[in-house]
């Protein structure tokens, strides 16, 4: 008899079968898992399509001497995709899924890669396991088997697969399954294992309640861990995880509190371990250190810690790595921890002290509109609030012209604005007469008359500060570029907009009665009708 008539009658003599007695079936059963196990093809099509899977549910649910074997028939049979809605069909998940409760280790593992394979592709299956509650089983599974590597593969095999589901976040809140991933993760025989679990980590910290408990089970310092054991060598599986690893502890640094955590007053193992990264020679773990730099400095008090800490000096000395045909990425990170780490006013003054602006300067070269973006916006919070800054920045001539250059930035809108900030920025927070000249003479109240009419109300107002401030400190500087570009009509016309924001409206009449003032009005003010609006200079406020 061939391997295909013996198939055949298996089949048959099950679909003929009413009693399911155990031992009349067994035999069939070994003859239809003999031809899987053995990859014989269309095996699964075959037995799918013989009519007797409400068979296999019926003797799945009857928890006979058989149930173990059918299940892992089930299972064997659902490694082809073909026949997974027709398991679905016949009822096999709802007959599988009491066995998930069985205390033999052997069923559990049928039971589980039967019930995975089924659901693998289908999101209403996959729902409906959640809804049955699967998920707090799959984890006291892995507890009760810390040690059954089979069994724990399936496990986390079917957590990663419904780890996207808002449900299964929900309900893995009150499960532990911190503790019980760190474990596993901490035990991981090889990159796969590491990979699935870190992929589950993953998924999973997209919640805030779970990244919370995550960083109180010690998650980031178990992953920071893996990363220190895996540092230093050159196969690719490991730099894999390295590179996974320390973007989820990224991650997990979103979090308020869970930042806060692993920062420990700048003493957290987590926090030293991110220190390290940034002198590392592995440009991902630079990149991740960066990043995590700019996530822990999310509150004045970390940014004054970590200055204290001498956090900055190591930030310059990786973008200075990157300078030339380096990085984008890294120096678009660098340079975003450095700016956060600039709000404090305290901060700034300490960094300017120590010479920031000078070296973060020689980005200026870069041709890269991110690191372009990054770095304007770094110089516009260093000379925020500091005179003596935005003086030395914008008598700068080097600068400036770099700066003009990014103000007529056409196929980067982001670049442009920025520019065009820390233009307005110079002027506003030195208010020298050199700072305004040296604008003037790079061309550059053109851009600012044109960020005055910006959509961007905050612009708008940045920019009209700026003008006022030009034109009461040295309006012979600024009055050619003003007639040229038409400024009084351009004012009349915010003036007279009736959807113009308040604020940019008060700003305008700012910047006219600065010109109204100045010692030189007749030319600007002329064509400015005199009952258009009443102007009262103590409405004004300038920053």
């Amino acid at each position: 008899m061939t391997e295909t008539d013996s198939l055949s009658d298996a089949l048959k003599a099950i679909s003929v079968s009413t009693e399911l007695i155990e031992e009349e079936l067994k035999p069939h059963l070994d003859t239809l898992l003999s031809a899987l196990l053995e990859k014989k093809k269309g095996a699964a099509v075959e037995i799918a399509g013989s009519g007797i899977l409400p068979s296999l549910a019926q003797a799945l649910r009857r928890r006979s001497g058989l149930t173990c074997q059918v299940a892992l028939l089930v299972a064997e049979m659902a490694r082809e995709a073909a026949v997974r809605e027709p398991c679905i069909a016949a009822g096999l998940v709802t007959a599988l899924l009491p066995h998930l409760n069985s205390d033999n280790p052997e069923m559990l593992l049928n039971t589980g890669r039967a019930i995975g394979r089924i659901c693998f592709d289908s999101s209403a299956q996959q729902d409906q396991l959640v809804q049955s509650g699967v998920i707090p089983r799959l984890v006291s599974i892995m507890r009760e088997y810390p040690e059954n590597d089979p069994l724990v593969n399936v496990c986390l095999l079917a957590l990663c697969n419904l780890a996207d589901m808002d449900s299964t976040r929900e309900a893995l809140t009150d499960q532990g399954v911190a503790e019980v991933l760190t474990f596993q993760l901490k035990r991981a025989p090889d990159a796969e294992r590491r990979h699935v679990i870190l992929e589950v980590l993953g998924s999973l910290g997209e919640s805030d309640t779970l990244k919370l408990q995550f960083a109180e089970s010690g998650v980031p310092e178990a992953l920071s861990e893996m990363i220190g054991g895996l540092q230093g060598g050159s196969d690719p599986h490991d730099l894999c995880s390295i590179k996974i690893a320390s973007n989820l502890i990224v991650s997990l640094l979103l979090g308020d509190e869970s930042m806060q955590k692993c920062f420990g007053e700048g003493s957290g193992l987590v926090y030293q371990d991110v220190l390290s990264w940034l002198q590392s020679s592995n440009t991902q773990l630079q990149l991740s250190g960066a990043l995590a730099i700019a996530n822990f400095a999310r509150n004045d008090s970390n940014c004054i810690k970590m200055l204290d800490l001498g956090v900055v000096p190591h930030i310059l000395t990786l973008l200075e790595q990157h300078v030339d045909e380096g990085d984008v990425s890294v120096q678009h990170a660098g340079l975003s921890a450095l700016r956060n780490l600039a709000i404090p006013a305290t901060n700034k003054v300490r960094m300017l002290e120590d010479g920031v602006t000078e070296r973060i300067k020689t980005l200026l070269r870069s041709d890269m509109p991110p690191v372009q973006f990054k770095l304007l916006g770094t110089l516009r919070m260093m000379v925020d609030g500091q005179e003596e800054a935005a003086t030395v920045l914008g008598r700068d001539a080097v600068l400036l012209a770099r700066v003009m250059e990014w103000c007529d930035a056409k196929d980067h809108a982001g670049v442009r604005g920025e520019a065009n900030r820390l233009l307005a920025a110079l002027i506003r927070h030195s208010r020298n007469p050199e700072v305004i000249h040296a604008v003037t003479k790079a061309d550059g109240v053109r851009h600012l008359i044109s960020m005055a009419s910006s959509e961007h109300v905050i612009m708008q107002n940045e920019a009209l500060v700026a003008l006022a401030i030009a034109s009461a400190v040295d309006i012979e500087s600024v009055q050619a570029p003003f007639r040229e570009a038409e400024l009084v009509p351009t004012l009349q016309k915010m003036l007279d907009d009736p959807a113009g924001a308040v604020e940019v409206k008060f700003s305008a009449l700012g910047l006219i009665c600065s010109l109204a003032n100045s010692d030189q009005p007749a030319s600007h003010m002329s064509s400015f009708p005199s009952s258009s609006h009443e102007m009262t200079s103590h409405d004004f406020y300038f920053s």
